[in-house]
C-alpha cells in the first residue's frame, strides 16, 4: 500500500482493534484529509473513543497500517506526532491532576505533557495559554482549578488546551458534554468560526446527539457494533434510514439552517 499525500491528515487501513478476544473496532479503510470535519457517531460502544484515541496517537492498534499527519504509526516517534494533534477528550481529564490550575493544563497543549514540571513555561507560553482560554470563551477560569470546574468547564478549557499550537489535526470528544443549552450553542458558534478562520485544518468530532453536529461540519462516519454503517458527505449519509440503523430506532432526520434534528417514530 502506498503512503498517503501530505493532504491526508489521518489515514487507517485493515484497522483492527480486539480487547478480551473480542474485536471492538474493525475498519476496512477511513481517512481525513485536511479541510474536512468529520463526525463520529455511534451508539455506545461503538468504537468512537477508540478510533479517535488511535487519531490522536494514544493507542496502537492490533493490527492494520495507521497513518498520522502523513507518517506511519510504528515507524516514527509518536511524540514528536503527539504535539501536533489537538486533543480534547474526557479521558484526558482522568489524567490530570485536579489540583492543577486550567491554564497550567491549557500551558501543557505546547507539548503534550500532563505536568507543568515536566518543561519550563515562558510569559510567552503563558500568553498564547491565555489567548486560547480567550477564544473558547473561558478566560475567567484561568486561575481556577480543575477539580472545582464543572465538566462543561472542563471540556471548554480540554478545547483551549487542543487548540493552542494551532494543529493541523483536531480531535474533540463530546465537547458538548455537561453543557447547557445556552452554553452549547455559543460552543457550537466557536467551532463555526473555527472552521472560517482555520479552513485547511481537519477536525474529528465524536458525539451521541446530531443536534450538537456544528452546521460547519462536511462528513460523517456512522459506527455500529465497531464497523462502518456508512460514511461520506453529511447531506448524503446523516439520513433517516442509515440513523435508524445506527441506532436501531425509527428515526426521522431533518436539517434547518444547516442544523440537524432527530426524533422518533411511532
Amino acid at each position: 500500500m502506498s503512503t498517503p499525500s501530505s493532504e491526508v491528515l489521518f489515514d487507517v487501513r485493515d484497522l483492527l482493534v480486539v480487547r478480551q478476544g473480542r474485536p471492538i473496532l474493525d475498519l476496512d479503510h477511513w481517512a481525513v484529509a485536511a479541510g474536512e470535519r468529520w463526525v463520529l457517531l455511534g451508539a455506545n460502544g461503538s468504537g468512537k473513543s477508540t478510533l479517535l484515541t488511535i487519531a490522536a496517537g494514544r493507542l496502537l492498534p492490533t493490527s492494520g497500517e495507521v497513518y498520522l499527519l502523513g507518517h506511519q504509526v510504528g515507524r516514527v516517534d509518536l511524540r514528536l506526532l503527539r504535539s501536533r494533534v489537538g486533543l480534547a477528550s474526557s479521558a484526558l481529564t482522568r489524567q490530570l491532576r485536579t489540583d492543577l490550575t486550567a491554564l497550567e493544563v491549557v500551558v501543557g497543549g505546547i507539548d503534550g505533557s500532563l505536568e507543568p514540571w515536566w518543561r519550563t513555561t515562558t510569559e510567552n507560553d503563558e500568553a498564547i495559554a491565555y489567548e486560547a482560554l480567550k477564544t473558547v470563551g473561558v478566560l475567567s477560569l484561568a486561575s481556577h482549578r480543575l477539580g472545582s470546574l464543572s465538566d462543561g468547564e472542563r471540556q471548554q478549557v480540554l478545547l483551549a488546551r487542543a487548540l493552542l499550537v494551532d494543529p493541523p489535526l483536531l480531535l474533540v470528544d463530546e465537547p458538548s458534554a455537561g453543557l447547557d443549552l445556552g452554553a452549547r450553542e455559543r460552543l457550537l458558534r466557536r467551532f463555526d468560526g473555527l472552521a472560517t478562520s482555520r479552513p485547511d485544518r481537519g477536525v474529528v468530532l465524536v458525539t451521541h446527539h446530531v443536534e450538537e453536529i456544528p452546521a460547519s461540519s462536511t462528513h460523517v462516519l456512522l459506527l455500529a457494533q465497531g464497523r462502518r454503517l456508512a460514511s461520506g458527505p453529511i447531506d448524503e449519509v446523516l439520513t433517516s434510514d442509515h440513523l435508524s440503523e445506527c441506532f436501531q430506532t425509527n428515526l426521522h432526520v431533518t436539517r434547518v439552517d444547516s442544523r440537524f434534528h432527530a426524533r422518533s417514530l411511532p
